[in-house]
């Protein structure tokens, strides 16, 4: 499992929890549990306000990326987070499951080959130094 997380510049740098941290892990433990692949986490704090994090996994088969899926929401529903259905079910390529705060994507291998999502979100973005004189 790899975690990509943003960059916090300074010594006072601390990474305090945030609500999404519940249900972040809560995801992961579950694609973990459902033998998903590759689960890579994004830390999105400070480069969209979409969503805090988010994961993607692959699955070795449509139904796997399907189970996947169903576990995943099954899980939220669960612990009474979302009841939010998957997109992206009927050929399980490529599976969304949008949880608020965190966002799944869920693929069979050659899809996530094809869309790179990691490369694309987990570029860093330029650090500015901006100094104001009083």
């Amino acid at each position: 499992m790899i975690i990509i997380t943003s960059l916090h510049k300074g010594p006072k740098a601390k990474k305090s929890k945030r609500p999404a941290d519940k249900v972040k892990d809560l995801i992961v433990s579950i694609l973990d549990d459902g033998k998903g692949e590759d689960i890579v986490t994004l830390d999105l704090e400070g480069k969209t306000s979409i969503a805090d994090y988010m994961i993607i996994a692959s699955g070795t088969s449509s139904r796997h990326v399907s189970t996947l899926a169903h576990r995943v929401v099954q899980a939220l529903k669960e612990a009474e987070l979302y009841n939010i259905p998957p997109e992206g079910g009927e050929a399980a390529d490529w599976v969304v499951v949008d949880a608020g705060d965190v966002v799944v994507h869920l693929f069979k291998p050659e899809v996530r080959d094809v869309y790179n999502l990691e490369k694309m979100w987990s570029v860093a973005l330029p650090v500015t130094n901006l100094e104001v004189v009083g």
